[in-house]
């Protein structure tokens, strides 16, 4: 059976030892020689050495446990989760290098508990978001089929109810795809597939699915963009991103207004310009309009989850690349795409 010593015990095995050692000099001395001045001094030496012996293991002693105190206290501290943990880093000694081991030990725990309550934080925020979302439409839906059941309405008015009702599952639907493309980009699911590809046919598959729309509303779709501009890219993913873009400034620019769709090439990276001649968005909203589920007061008649632009922006950054954005109240906005033109190492895929 394996057996657990303690401390104590080792220092009075050490103790021990040193008496152990010092009555065999005596007995060694007394039997070599006879001379009494020899066994005086062997004795007086003896004494000397078993003093300081045990002065020595003493105050090592009082000095292991003030550090194993101090130790204690320390990683009591860090467990109770106090902001303000002593440690003494001031001394060249063991105990000091320990405690900054410690220390970077407790910045880590620190960052890592902020870290974590950040992330609860925003879930609590992402499902207010959701719920706040699905919220309306089921309301409606509900009070759509209450209706029908209970009424007896004629068929142009069942129909309209049909439709308004078809509405409301097409935005629940719509919300649910959006949510998951959302959850496999954040966690990794979709990986992204960068390979040098013209972006002129990925603007081009970006601007297929609005034309329609931009059409119904008399708005004047403008590119210049040259098609031997070879860019590493995913181009499934940032046509996606440059759809919602477009997709926005479809939405928010007037009837008979106009979008310009402009492509750089600069040294490092291209620059894709997306303007619209729309509503314009105040500065002060820059940063907000990429949260997750972010939308503006004035604007919740036009169709929307506030979540296109989030996911733009999480799809460049994930090649490297980011969005900035510039707009004048009733003038219009510019949304700039920005990818490297060169592979980067660090781009997730």
């Amino acid at each position: 059976m394996k057996k657990n010593l303690s401390t104590n015990k080792i220092y009075i095995g050490i103790g021990a030892a040193f008496c152990a050692l010092t009555a065999f000099f005596l007995a060694v001395m007394f039997l070599y020689t006879d001379d009494w001045i020899i066994h005086a001094i062997t004795i007086v030496f003896s004494m000397i050495y078993l003093f300081l012996g045990i002065t020595l293991i003493i105050l090592l002693r009082k000095k292991l446990l003030l550090f194993s105190e101090s130790l204690s206290l320390c990683i009591d501290d860090m467990i109770n989760g106090k902001n303000d943990v002593d440690f003494d880093l001031e001394s060249e000694t063991l105990e000091g290098k320990l405690n900054f081991k410690l220390k970077r030990l407790y910045e880590i725990m620190q960052r890592n508990n902020s870290q974590i309550k950040t992330e609860k934080q925003e879930i609590q925020e992402m499902i207010s978001d959701i719920s706040h979302q699905v919220k309306t439409p089921i309301a409606n839906l509900k009070m759509y089929n209450s209706t029908l059941i209970e009424h007896q309405l004629p068929l142009e008015k069942e129909a309209e109810f049909h439709s308004l009702m078809e509405t409301q599952i097409n935005k629940l639907d719509f919300l649910m795809q959006s949510m998951i493309k959302m959850s496999r980009l954040e966690t990794g699911i979709i990986s992204l597939s960068v390979k040098p590809a013209p972006i002129y046919d990925t603007i081009a598959l970006a601007l297929e699915s609005i034309v329609l729309p931009a059409e119904k509303k008399g708005i004047k779709i403008m590119v210049d963009c040259a098609p031997d501009f070879i860019v590493p890219h995913d181009k499934k993913w940032t046509a996606e991103a440059l759809f919602n873009i477009l997709d926005n400034a479809v939405k928010y620019t007037s009837n008979g207004g106009k979008i310009f769709v402009t492509a750089a090439m600069w040294e490092m990276a291209i620059k894709i310009d997306i303007t619209d001649t729309g509503k314009g968005i105040p500065e002060k909203h820059y940063a907000q309009i990429f949260k997750r589920f972010y939308r503006e007061s004035d604007v919740h008649d036009v169709d929307g989850i506030g979540i296109g632009l989030y996911l733009s922006r999480e799809i460049i950054s994930m090649q490297g690349g980011y969005i900035q954005v510039k707009s004048e109240i009733r003038k219009g906005s510019t949304f700039s795409v920005f990818l490297p033109n060169k592979i980067l190492s660090d781009v997730k895929e």
